[in-house]
C-alpha cells in the first residue's frame, strides 16, 4: 500500500500542549448532570487530563440498553469547559449530532468504530463537516481493515478537517482473549508508517474491557510511540450505565498515568546513537540475506508446483505440512524463537507457497 498524504496540522499546534502523552478521559456515557460535572471536576484536579470525553448517543448492540441522554448532555459538557477549562469531546454518528455538538461549543468530535466501518455514514459526516474548523478523531473500524480506517480519515480530511487524529481501540476477533478487542498492533503501526505525521492515540479501555488490564496496553501504546491515551473514567464505575468493567475513578487514573514509563523516540547521546546504528546495520544485512533466501525458497516452490501439476498431485500435502510445522517449531524454540512467532511465519510462507502453486495449476 502506498503512503497516504493527509493535509493535517501537528497535534501541538492546535492542542497548545507539548506534553506527551495527551490524556483524554471521562465517562463512557453522560448519565446525568451531577455525574458529568463531578467526574470532570475530579479529573481536572489531577492536572493530567487535557480533554474531557463523554458519550451522548450510545450505539448499543441491543435496543433495550442505555443509549445515552442525547442533546441534553451537551449543555453539561459546555459547563464542564466553562468550569474546568478542559476541552470537551463527544462521539458523533450523524449530521444532526455534528450540528448539535458544534452549537454547544464542543471542541473535538470523534467517529466511533461502528460508524467508521460504513463509508456511506462517514461520507455523510464528512459533508456535514465542510466549512467547520473543528478537530475530529477517527476510531478504527470494528473489523481489522486498514483500508476502511484510511478511507475514513481521507474522507474527513478531504472535507477540510486539518485537526485530525486516529484512535486505536482494538478489533473484533474470533479469539481476542484476554481482551475485549484484539489490539492487533500491526494495523496501527502500518497506519503510522503510511500516514507520516498523523497523531495516533490508543483507547486501552475498549481494547481491554477490563480496568485491571489497562496499564499493560497503555504502556505498550506509549512504547510504540503513540501520542496519547483515551481512558474512560467515572466517579463511581460500579454504578455506570454502560461499560462499568472498563472504567476507573479519576484517582485511579492519576495513579495509572503516574505509573507509566514515558520514553523518548530519540536520544542526543552520541555513544547510544552510534551503537544503535551499528546494530541496525547488522539487522539490515541479515534482512537482505533473509529476502534473498526467501526468493530462493519461492523459486524452488515454482519447480515443485510444475512437478506436481505434471504428475497430477494435489497442491496440499497435509502430512508434509504437519511435519514442517512440528520440526520447525522444535528447532526454532531451541534457538530462542517463540512458538507464536514461528506459527505466524510458517503460515505466511505456506499461504504464499499455495498461492504460487495454485497460479501454476490454473495456467
Amino acid at each position: 500500500m502506498k503512503d497516504v498524504k493527509l493535509d493535517i496540522l501537528p497535534l501541538n499546534e492546535w492542542m497548545d500542549v507539548d506534553i506527551r502523552p495527551l490524556i483524554i478521559s471521562g465517562p463512557c456515557s453522560a448519565e446525568n448532570k451531577e455525574q458529568v460535572l463531578s467526574t470532570a471536576k475530579l479529573l481536572a484536579s489531577t492536572g493530567i487530563v487535557n480533554v474531557f470525553r463523554a458519550g451522548m448517543w450510545k450505539p448499543r448492540t441491543r435496543p433495550d440498553t442505555f443509549e445515552g441522554v442525547g442533546e441534553e448532555g451537551l449543555a453539561w459538557m459546555k459547563q464542564v469547559r466553562d468550569d474546568t477549562g478542559m476541552r470537551t469531546c463527544v462521539e458523533v454518528a450523524t449530521p444532526r449530532h455534528i450540528e448539535a455538538a458544534i452549537e454547544y461549543g464542543i471542541d473535538i468530535l470523534w467517529i466511533g468504530a461502528r460508524t467508521t466501518v460504513n463509508p456511506f455514514s462517514v461520507q455523510e459526516i464528512a459533508e456535514a463537516l465542510k466549512g467547520y474548523d473543528i478537530a475530529v478523531m477517527v476510531k478504527n473500524p470494528v473489523n481489522p481493515d486498514l483500508s476502511l480506517w484510511l478511507g475514513a480519515l481521507e474522507r474527513i480530511n478531504s472535507a477540510g478537517i486539518k485537526k485530525l487524529v486516529a484512535i486505536h481501540r482494538g478489533f473484533n476477533a474470533y479469539d481476542s482473549a484476554p481482551y475485549r478487542n484484539a489490539p492487533i498492533w500491526e494495523i496501527p503501526i502500518e497506519l503510522m508508517r503510511l500516514c507520516s505525521g498523523l497523531p495516533v492515540i490508543c483507547d486501552p479501555s475498549h481494547i481491554t474491557g477490563n480496568a485491571m488490564l489497562l496499564k499493560g496496553i497503555a504502556q505498550q501504546a506509549l512504547d510504540l510511540d503513540m501520542d496519547g491515551l483515551m481512558i474512560e473514567s467515572h466517579i463511581n464505575p460500579k454504578t455506570a450505565l454502560s461499560d462499568k468493567e472498563q472504567q476507573i475513578t479519576p484517582k485511579e487514573l492519576e495513579k495509572l498515568v503516574a505509573s507509566l514509563v514515558i520514553r523518548s523516540n530519540s536520544s542526543t547521546n552520541d555513544e547510544f546513537r552510534n551503537k544503535l546504528e551499528e546494530l541496525r546495520f547488522e539487522i539490515d544485512k541479515i534482512d537482505a540475506e533473509l529476502i534473498k533466501q526467501l526468493s530462493n525458497r519461492m523459486q524452488v516452490i515454482d519447480r515443485i508446483g510444475h512437478y506436481k501439476k505434471e504428475n497430477n498431485v494435489t497442491i496440499l500435502q497435509i502430512k508434509r505440512w504437519n511435519n514442517i510445522v512440528k520440526e520447525s517449531i522444535e528447532l526454532g524454540e531451541k534457538l530462542g524463537l517463540s512458538r507464536e512467532f514461528l506459527l505466524k511465519l510458517l503460515r505466511m510462507l505456506h499461504e504464499e507457497s499455495i498461492r504460487k502453486q495454485t497460479e501454476i495449476f490454473n495456467k
